[in-house]
């Protein structure tokens, strides 16, 4: 099997576990609080960022696979964040589900479409700053597995 398949299919196997966690919480546990530095993070907001942040990476992946160099070196994480989350503030949390699993399908098939080549693309990622699009594409499933770890804690 491909790289390129074994991400996909990891990224697959991934969102439909998700997708269960998150379908089987409570309406109180959707306000369990995750993290309070900062601005305070609900379960909620956890999955909106898991939402935003995905579709937001594919669309830079994309722009670094078309040649373009990929965050700009003043880009502000925190900020970004801010913003997405102000975007999806009202929605309902069925609709927030529907919306991850739409975003996690849209980027299966944007991974599925890349060539093995293009795995070894240079840009730059707003974290892991330069790096190939490989390391940019694994990390979509890592950054979802730190904040499940969280969940995990706050949900005991």
């Amino acid at each position: 099997m491909s790289e390129v398949n074994v991400i996909a299919e990891k990224l697959i196997s991934e969102g439909e576990k998700f997708v269960g966690i998150f379908s089987a919480l409570t309406d109180e546990q959707w306000q369990t609080e995750v993290y309070t530095e900062g601005a305070t993070w609900t379960i909620r907001n956890v999955l909106s960022h898991f939402v935003t942040s995905e579709r937001g990476l594919v669309k830079l992946f994309e722009q670094i696979r078309q040649g373009g160099s990929g965050a700009a070196d003043d880009f502000s994480i925190d900020r970004y964040n801010e913003s997405q989350q102000k975007k999806t503030q009202d929605l309902p949390v069925a609709e927030l589900i529907e919306l991850y699993k739409s975003t996690r399908a849209e980027t299966v098939t944007w991974v599925s479409g890349l060539q093995e080549s293009e795995l070894e693309i240079i840009g730059r990622h707003p974290f892991l700053e330069t790096t190939t699009l490989r390391e940019m594409v694994k990390m979509l499933y890592i950054h979802n597995q730190v904040h499940y770890r969280d969940l995990k804690k706050v949900l005991k």
